[in-house]
């Protein structure tokens, strides 16, 4: 699937899950778009709109689908589907 549509990640460098989502999909070698919770808080409220949760990170897919908390074979999984990796 071609798409030009980024991947957003939704995050916050105190959140340890929000750290190893973000060092996966750098290690991947993707590009993303960082919304950092801290720099920009009412970014949550956008996260929380698309996931109707507070947990983070909130990843949105160009297919516009969205993990909360993903583990890394989740992520994969999903990249994988886009064939994106």
């Amino acid at each position: 699937m071609s798409t030009t549509s980024p991947i957003r990640m939704f995050g916050a460098q105190w959140c340890g899950d929000c750290r190893r989502t973000k060092r996966q999909l750098d290690t991947l070698g993707l590009d993303y778009e960082y919304i950092d919770l801290e720099q920009d808080p009412r970014a949550a409220d956008v996260a929380r709109d698309i996931s109707g949760r507070t947990n983070i990170p909130v990843v949105v897919y160009p297919d516009g689908s969205h993990h909360v908390e993903p583990a890394d074979d989740d992520v994969a999984a999903k990249l994988r589907e886009l064939e994106i990796i």
